[in-house]
């Protein structure tokens, strides 16, 4: 455990004890999201690779064009 961790919950051990729950509660939602969005962008690569591949085999047909930023 680093020492601002530690630090962290040295503090909060002296909350009291809905304080401290409410934070438990919300660090241990925080690292469950933080899962969700690792293993999300894991799955994910596949498809960003495929959809990379495509958009380089249409730019080599001559389908896309450069983008104009003054028409958006």
């Amino acid at each position: 455990m680093t020492k601002l961790l530690e630090k962290a919950f040295k503090e909060a051990s002296r909350l009291p004890v809905v304080d401290q729950n409410a934070i438990a509660k919300w660090l241990l939602e925080e690292l469950e999201a933080e899962k969700k969005w690792e293993l999300m962008f894991a799955e994910s690569e596949n498809v960003l690779d495929k959809l990379a591949d495509e958009a380089l085999a249409e730019h080599k047909k001559g389908k896309t064009r450069p983008l104009n930023i003054d028409s958006l």
